[in-house]
Formats: C-alpha cells, sequence, structure tokens
C-alpha cells in the first residue's frame, strides 16, 4: 500500500503530519517533549489534577484549554466516588493512545476508516495494596486487554496491521508494558 497525501483523511490533516514527520526527520531535537500535571489533594481519597502547559517542538506551549479531572475511590473503598479510581485513568489513556496513532497511520496509508471503537478491561488484586500479600500480588494490574471493532476501506488484514502498528508506536502502550524510571521527590513546608 502506498503512502499518499490528501487534505483529510479520517479526521487527521495528512499535510500537517507528512510536515511534521519531516521537521523532525531534518531538526531531531524538535520531537523531544515533556507533558505535565499539577494535583491537589482534596479531603479523604479524592484529589484534582490540572493539564494545561507543556514543552514540545523546541518552546513552552499550552492546551487551548486546561483539563481537570478529578480522581476518588468508590464507597466500597472508602472514598465518595467524585472521579474514577487513579488506576482506571489508564484504561481511557491506553485506548486514545492506540486510536489516535490509528487514525493517523491509516491516513498516512490512504485508508479511510467508518468506525472505531475499543473496549479496554484491567485487573487488579488488591490484597497488593492493602498489603495483605506475600509479594506475590502486585500493586498495579495483572492484566490489561484492550479488545477493537474497526471498520474502514482495507482488507481485514490490512485493518487488524494498522491496529498492529499503533501498537508499536504507542507512548502509552509502552510506559505500561517497559520500566519506566519514576522519582518522587518530597518537599515539606
Amino acid at each position: 500500500m502506498s503512502i499518499t497525501a490528501q487534505p483529510s483523511r479520517n479526521g487527521v490533516d495528512t499535510a500537517t503530519l507528512f510536515a511534521t514527520l519531516d521537521a523532525v526527520k531534518g531538526q531531531n531535537d524538535i520531537a523531544k517533549f515533556q507533558f505535565r500535571a499539577s494535583n491537589t489533594w482534596v479531603s479523604g481519597t479524592h484529589s484534582r489534577s490540572t493539564i494545561s502547559g507543556f514543552y514540545g517542538a523546541g518552546q513552552e506551549l499550552t492546551h487551548v484549554h486546561d483539563t481537570v479531572l478529578d480522581a476518588d475511590h468508590p464507597a466500597v473503598l472508602v472514598g465518595n466516588d467524585n472521579g474514577p479510581t487513579p488506576v482506571e485513568f489508564l484504561l481511557p489513556a491506553l485506548a486514545s493512545c492506540l486510536t489516535s496513532g490509528l487514525a493517523n497511520i491509516a491516513a498516512a496509508r490512504g485508508v479511510d476508516l467508518t468506525k472505531v471503537t475499543s473496549t479496554v478491561e484491567g485487573d487488579i488484586d488488591l490484597l497488593g495494596i492493602f498489603g495483605m500479600s506475600d509479594g506475590s500480588v502486585r500493586n498495579g494490574y495483572q492484566g490489561i486487554r484492550v479488545t477493537f471493532h474497526i471498520e474502514g476501506d482495507a482488507d481485514e488484514e490490512t485493518l487488524r496491521g494498522l491496529v498492529e502498528q499503533s501498537r508499536r508506536r504507542s507512548a502509552v502502550y509502552d510506559a505500561l508494558t517497559n520500566p519506566t524510571p519514576v522519582t518522587v521527590d518530597v518537599v515539606v513546608g
């Protein structure tokens, strides 16, 4: 399948997509990004995160709108259910990353998508978080399953290949499946 550029395919501005790829090929340092979120405890297990600014393409940038996300635990886990649990946020992050990659890859390859949905399920055993395990139960997900339902103007093999390439290029999939160094600093006062 050849790569074709049209003004827009699947809602993706393909000219800008290819121009961005060409710009990064010519100047690799503009590919370095830093995303940020700030978080404030509200009460109990409820906290609020804000996503606003980030660094990318060699400059400080801001999103068009701040995004505010409330996280909490449901009543069964001693919260007030003011939002999803923090670990639940990983599921739509994974689905969204895979889906956006899929749309870009399909557009770059000249495939028109007509429908893309996904379901993401994660299994967790709270014995790890509660410290009630001999160490054999991890604190995080024991497994995550993503199921895509996809339709477009390509054959099944091509559509499956688009999803597979998106998986291989997904930043969220990579962060979940490979060790990512995380540091936690504490400032008191």
